[in-house]
């Protein structure tokens, strides 16, 4: 594995990005690497934390997706974007949390998610974050996902896709050791 371009901070953190991870994590959970170099910049991270903008469940969650609605956008972002870093951190410590199974978060990966596992709306956002990191939304992947979200949401998938590409490309320029939680996603944090 190669080694980390911007060092994450080590804990214990002090003084302000202790509060603002605090913040963000259970009592006693370490911090994500990625979390820990983003703190270098204290001002940028602090800014997240208090605009809302990053909370314990991920980036731009104003809870008006369903929970597992925006688990699959993360994730399905995540694997067109090739983030296999922040996929791994979510599977570890909350998407089973937001109602994904386990068969669910093996075939998020599939070129064609099976129709068995997922409903018609949850194909539909896929295709189209698919479509929106390839930059190219033909109108019939838009008449699909119109035919099972209004405007608004059409508009908070793309927000919520276009973040995660944006974490995409913090872990392309940090590029973070993968993390390790042990069965967080089951627990409650």
């Amino acid at each position: 594995m190669q080694a980390a371009r911007i060092r994450p901070l080590t804990e214990p953190l002090e003084g302000a990005v202790a509060r603002h991870m605090a913040k963000l994590l259970p009592p006693g959970m370490p911090a994500p690497n990625l979390f820990l170099s983003v703190a270098r910049n204290t001002g940028l991270f602090g800014f997240l934390v208090d605009s809302g903008l990053i909370g314990p469940t991920g980036l731009l969650d104003r809870r008006v997706l369903p929970k597992n609605l925006r688990e699959t956008i993360i994730l399905r972002t995540c694997v067109a974007t090739g983030n296999d870093y922040e996929f791994t951190l979510h599977v570890q410590t909350i998407s089973a949390r937001m109602g994904l199974s386990q068969a669910q978060i093996n075939d998020v990966r599939a070129a064609q998610p099976s129709d068995a596992l997922w409903s018609p709306a949850l194909l539909a956002a896929m295709a189209l974050v698919d479509a929106l990191v390839r930059r190219q939304v033909s109108d019939n992947e838009f008449a699909l996902a119109r035919a099972h979200f209004d405007e608004e949401t059409l508009i908070e998938i793309t927000q919520l896709a276009g973040l995660y590409v944006g974490v995409a490309m913090l872990v392309t320029l940090i590029r973070p050791q993968v993390d390790t939680y042990d069965q967080l996603s089951k627990s409650s944090v």
